[in-house]
């Protein structure tokens, strides 16, 4: 099975403040990660840009025209305490999700194909909306509507391992009986959504949130038990993962005990039910990780899975 990885250097110049853990140095290790020879088959592509039209399949116009209105030419402005752009942002925010586009389009027109898309800023805190959590564009809300609205396929499935629970996700696909949402995350925690009670209009959301502190066996025990047989008898037509890796027993922003392993196992338990019902379709779209080594290592793997490796 080929694996395409989608990146762009746009997405180094979308800087933060000192200190903020969102930052460019996510993508330099995640290419120090992926220059290993094992990766040498990696089919490599520059993310484009999206086009605002498809973009607008899960904001509203307004919402875009204000974050092109209010980009800044120079300096930084606060949309919220943690979520800020730089003249660099927008570019970087729709090469992020162009990628995720363009990962579509290669999976539903080649043959068992999957892709991941690593860049940054990450997607599934936005709001249809709002901005938020480091968060302006959900490419991966953006990448399901596209593939149903271009290659009419009638199930997509949105699977989110992140720290943080994918609230924009959520809303967005709140009362869409045909976009399933499922995510393990931990509870107390940013943004403070994702309870087993959220389960939408359709019982087409899965939550299923976990403690600090928990690892290996909770998180496996949460997608054996809650995500995976909902999932299956879902049965999508193309897999879309919200892959954040900061619930890394290394990540500085949560309190989840995962390893590397943890992420081989997930990503190899998805794989297998897309080929049961996706032709293996899956793409996969960058959110957190903010432990350098932790983020390299996790991609690293997760990719390897990815490619059968």
């Amino acid at each position: 099975m080929p694996t395409l990885y989608y990146h762009h250097s746009a997405g180094l110049n979308h800087l933060t403040a000192p200190g903020h853990p969102e930052r460019p140095d996510r993508l330099r290790a995640i290419a120090q990660g992926l220059a290993h020879e094992k990766f040498d088959s990696l089919v490599r592509h520059e993310a484009p840009m999206a086009d605002l039209d498809v973009v607008a399949l899960c904001h509203s116009n307004e919402y875009i025209d204000e974050l092109r209105h209010i980009a800044p030419k120079e300096g930084m402005i606060y949309l919220d305490g943690d979520t800020s752009m730089s003249p660099g942002t927008l570019e970087a925010a729709l090469r992020a999700t162009g990628g995720a586009i363009a990962a579509v389009d290669a999976v539903m027109t080649n043959t068992k194909t999957n892709a991941f898309v690593g860049t940054r800023p990450p997607g599934h805190h936005a709001e249809s909306s709002k901005p938020m959590g480091f968060c302006f564009f959900d490419s991966v809300a953006v990448a399901a509507r596209y593939a149903q609205r271009k290659y009419g396929i009638q199930r997509a499935a949105i699977v989110d391992f992140d720290v943080h629970h994918g609230n924009g996700s959520q809303e967005i696909f709140w009362a869409d009986p045909s976009v399933m949402y499922a995510s393990t995350h931990q509870m107390p925690l940013f943004p403070g959504t994702g309870s087993t009670q959220e389960r939408g209009e359709d019982d087409t959301i899965v939550n299923a949130p976990l403690h600090a502190g928990n690892g290996s066996r909770e998180f496996r025990e949460a997608f054996n038990l809650a995500i995976l047989p909902r999932l299956e008898a879902f049965a999508p037509e193309l897999i879309v993962i919200s892959a954040g890796f900061d619930a890394h027993w290394r990540d500085p922003l949560g309190g989840l005990e995962l390893r590397e392993e943890d992420y081989t196992w997930v990503t190899r338990k998805l794989m297998e039910i897309a080929d049961t019902s996706a032709q293996g379709r899956i793409v996969s779209v960058l959110e957190g990780g903010y432990d350098l080594e932790g983020l390299r290592d996790s991609v690293a793997v997760h990719v390897a899975a990815l490619m059968n490796n």
